[in-house]
């Protein structure tokens, strides 16, 4: 049984916390939950996630409900497997960039400096805030040039699993290894496993060399396409190995941070009990046989492998149908880690808990129609095109007008032989059924996949926060083809200002 092995735990605040600090959030933690449950013991033996787990980056300021780190974009290299190194594109030396840990409501400062041989910013996807932090250079801030700095400041207002990756050049620095995943916890969110890994998936091209592959290989036909990576990693490395207990919790936590690939996880015949997306908790669990993300989706899920120790599973992605050309004469999979089992029985507790969250559908009545429509145009001697239009749209400048308050319904229609992966800075969604009812379980979402030759809704409110917020394929090559827009919030004017 997939589900066997379970304990009752409560989630960990951030290891980089300061000392005196972390003391006294685990004497208010023992008070508010009494001693015969407030320590969420391991079930996994000691240094069991020691060969996956990404870097962490470490707060310096003592204050628990701020946290304050500095990040830095350089050149560096880096072992993406045991005899391949590259000269990749970094934060903080590392790929991916420092897992950063934050509570729910917490104030975070990010000391940001360039020291790339390129412009660059800081995008903080999914998480709602103010819309100068937001880093889409020309629109929210000045790009930051080498040797510049800047910092981001803002409360993270929502747990979930968000991320952060540049916003200039986008493909191609991502691509080079540029983005890193922001974890906001909520202590109080009931899940109850003690034993978290912070996964990001990714994927990197390498010339036989060894140096970074051109992010334009290919041309236009590989724009049209979308590049996808010939090394596959997790938390940056190929084929990691991790040492667990047999049918022990486990609460990972994941982010799609590849510029193109999809993922669709398998491990072996076990489940993956998926409790939250993009936006944090759903409304209840659902189990998969498969995990399948879109580029810029996460995932948050319970797994429970189980096996004998001279009997590993594998965590494999299989290749994902994602349009014309797209697994054509590939291998049908590729392996990120190994899944040891370490000696001893199988853990047995209790069964697990039914995460659930309570979430309003957001009205419909009386929401604003916006109809779009994505296509591949190619003019006469001119390279393909990606395109987006509508009928709220102004001339070509790929504007859709928002009042602060104003709730929309957006129809998007995808008359392309791609899929798309929609991201929609600042704001979450619920996605809708083709009846105009919330697809269950409800949950929060601000990337959604958009299959070839089919339509996908979703209801969108848009609150206090005027500006100009992007919206985008999160298939970088598709988005920097031209399938991106603008969502123009509140005053017309100031915001129209900022995008030109």
């Amino acid at each position: 049984m997939l589900w066997r092995g379970w304990c009752v735990a409560c989630t960990p605040r951030r290891a980089a916390m300061h000392p005196a600090a972390r003391i006294a959030v685990t004497i208010a933690v023992l008070g508010l939950l009494g001693v015969g449950r407030a320590v969420a013991q391991s079930a996994q033996p000691r240094g069991w996630d020691a060969g996956v787990k990404a870097q962490e980056a470490s707060d310096t300021n003592p204050d628990p409900r701020i946290v304050e780190i500095s990040l830095e974009a350089r050149v560096a290299r880096v072992d993406i497997a045991p005899e391949q190194s590259v000269d990749a594109w970094t934060y903080n030396g590392g790929v991916p960039g420092p897992v950063i840990r934050a509570q729910v409501g917490d104030r975070l400062i990010v000391h940001f400096t360039n020291r790339l041989p390129a412009p660059t910013t800081v995008h903080w996807h999914g998480i709602r805030l103010p819309i100068e932090m937001d880093g889409v250079p020309d629109v929210s801030q000045p790009e930051v040039k080498p040797g510049e700095s800047f910092t981001y400041d803002f409360k993270v207002p929502d747990a979930g699993l968000f991320w952060y990756h540049p916003h200039v050049a986008s493909a191609e620095q991502v691509g080079f290894g540029l983005y890193g995943a922001l974890l906001v916890e909520d202590p109080n969110d009931g899940v109850g496993v003690a034993d978290q890994l912070v996964m990001v998936l990714s994927d990197m091209s390498l010339v036989p060399a060894g140096t970074l592959e051109p992010a334009d290989a290919g041309g236009s036909i590989g724009t049209v396409f979308g590049r996808e990576g010939s090394h596959v990693l997790l938390n940056g490395r190929e084929h990691s190995t991790m040492t667990v207990a047999s049918g022990a919790p486990q609460r990972w936590r994941i982010v799609n941070a590849a510029k193109s690939r999809y993922f669709s996880l398998d491990l072996g015949g076990s489940l993956f009990r998926q409790i939250g997306t993009d936006g944090g908790l759903q409304e209840y669990p659902v189990d998969h046989d498969t995990l399948t993300l879109a580029p810029g989706e996460r995932a948050d899920v319970i797994v429970a492998p189980s096996g004998a120790a001279d009997a590993p599973l594998t965590l494999r992605s299989v290749l994902v149908y994602r349009g014309f050309g797209t697994i054509e004469g590939r291998f049908p999979y590729d392996d990120l880690a190994t899944i040891d089992f370490a000696d001893g029985p199988t853990y047995s507790g209790p069964p697990p808990r039914d995460v659930t969250r309570a979430i309003v559908p957001t009205p419909v009545t009386g929401a604003t129609a916006v109809d779009l429509e994505v296509a591949l145009v190619q003019a006469p001697d001119q390279a393909p095109e990606y395109q987006i239009s509508g009928p709220l749209f102004l001339a070509k400048a790929k504007i859709v007008r928002a009042q602060q308050g104003e709730t929309q319904v957006w129809q998007v229609t995808n008359k392309s032989s791609w899929s798309h992966p929609l991201h929609l800075h600042g704001f979450f969604f619920q996605v809708l059924d083709d009846k105009g009812e919330p697809v269950r379980p409800l949950a929060w979402k601000d990337t959604v996949n958009i299959p070839f030759d089919s339509t996908v809704r979703f209801v969108v409110r848009f609150d206090d926060r005027p500006g100009s917020w992007m919206f985008h394929c999160h298939i970088l090559d598709h988005a920097e083809g031209g399938l991106m827009g603008m969502v123009v919030v509140g005053d017309a004017a100031r915001a129209d200002h900022a995008h030109h």
